[in-house]
């Protein structure tokens, strides 16, 4: 008796010892990857404002890893799957990163969060918005946090259409995002009793939208959606308002942020609706977390780097209360953790990786509303989170039990 005792005991112990010894973090170096695009379309929306935004955040965690060090490395995707995908294995095989954040531009972070579910690394999109993340492609380890193509159809969509601005018609970046954006939101409005008028793709990286500007003008349509970003939303809405086209039809950023009205100024945006993650103006945290990041960057952030923000302090959080960089211990960890930061309040990750929380409907000021420098939104409406983003009901993710 007293040597099945013993036996369990050290059983017992040599579990516990095995235990601590997996939970512990791998080389005693916990390293983030931050894929963004450094030198194009995207630059502005994501870029060089997101490494910093990461920054912003291993200072914010501080030493609540000791003995530990937290390394941040960064690459430029330049919009292209393949170089994306390389780098990913790259970081991974040779590098040994942990997580990879922000990846603008749908198809290269789809492309690279496949390689990271399977090497089972851990990929924090606050850029991209294709809603494959939380449905057919969903995996233990994503977490889509900031934004989707349901949520920007959604908030803009019905409150448009209630408004009695019933048709349609989509000028639509031909690639993953804007094709996903247009349909996602081309649903919204035919469930909401709008109709669509028609629609037109143009290139990403587009130089010149005169033709697409004229198509959609002819189509008479009430309102014209840019289902794009970056710099070819910028592109798109000067080019509108060269040829007059928001003096008969309303012009609506499907993804736009306040680096594209300040890019394009109050004058040429004024009136226009847009759904947002984010504002640096809605509360106090808002506001100190703007000032620090206008400190470093010269100009305020958008929702993109405050999801970066608060993704990557997140996920330090979780390493630290799994004790480990495991990647199934940190999900499990992120999964149980109430988000509460300067991005979002009391948000939570579903069982599909979406990280839910509120959403806002935002209207460009016009020029004498605006009373300080970055002053160009005002709040219209905050969208609950469980109103704003696809049920979990209707999620085609294969983890998700129904």
């Amino acid at each position: 008796m007293k040597r099945a005792t013993l036996l369990s005991a050290l059983a017992f112990s040599l579990s516990t010892f095995a235990g601590a010894a997996s939970a512990a973090i791998s080389g005693d170096v916990v390293k983030i990857g931050v894929m963004t695009d450094l030198s194009g379309v995207y630059l502005d929306y994501a870029g060089k404002g997101s490494v910093e935004a990461a920054k912003l955040a291993i200072e914010d965690f501080g030493n609540g890893l000791p003995g530990k060090k937290i390394e941040l490395v960064t690459a430029d995707h330049q919009n292209k799957a393949d170089i994306g995908s390389a780098k990913a294995r790259e970081w991974i095989d040779r590098d040994g990163v942990d997580a990879i954040v922000d990846l603008p531009n749908s198809s290269v972070a789809l492309a690279v969060s496949r390689i990271a579910s399977e090497k089972k690394r851990i990929s924090l999109i606050t850029g991209g918005a294709n809603l494959r993340h939380t449905n057919e492609e969903c995996s233990p380890y994503i977490v889509h946090y900031v934004y989707d193509t349901y949520a920007l159809a959604n908030v803009a969509g019905k409150a448009m259409v209630k408004q009695g601005l019933k048709s349609w018609y989509f000028l639509t970046a031909d690639y993953a995002f804007g094709q996903s954006l247009e349909t996602a939101t081309a649903d919204v409005v035919k469930a909401s009793g709008g109709t669509v008028a028609g629609n037109i793709k143009h290139p990403l990286n587009a130089s010149d939208f005169s033709s697409f500007i004229l198509q959609a003008q002819a189509s008479k349509a009430q309102v014209v959606a840019l289902a794009n970003g970056g710099g070819d939303t910028i592109n798109a809405i000067k080019a509108a308002n060269d040829f007059g086209l928001p003096r008969n039809q309303t012009l609506v950023g499907l993804l736009m942020t306040i680096s594209d009205v300040h890019s394009l100024g109050l004058k040429l945006t004024q009136r226009m609706k847009l759904t947002d993650a984010w504002y640096w103006d809605l509360n106090p945290q808002t506001r100190e977390f703007g000032a620090r990041f206008f400190a470093r960057m010269k100009r305020m952030p958008n929702m993109v780097h405050a999801g970066t923000y608060s993704a990557v302090l997140q996920y330090l959080k979780a390493v630290q209360a799994a004790g480990s960089d495991d990647s199934d211990a940190v999900m499990a960890a992120l999964k149980k953790a109430k988000i509460n930061d300067a991005f979002a309040k009391n948000g939570y990750i579903r069982a599909d990786g979406r990280m839910m929380h509120d959403m806002y409907l935002m209207e460009v000021k016009a020029p004498n509303e605006s009373k300080t420098p970055w002053d160009y939104l005002k709040l219209v409406a905050t969208v609950p989170a469980e109103e704003a983003f696809q049920p979990l009901s209707q999620s085609r993710c294969p983890l998700v039990k129904k």
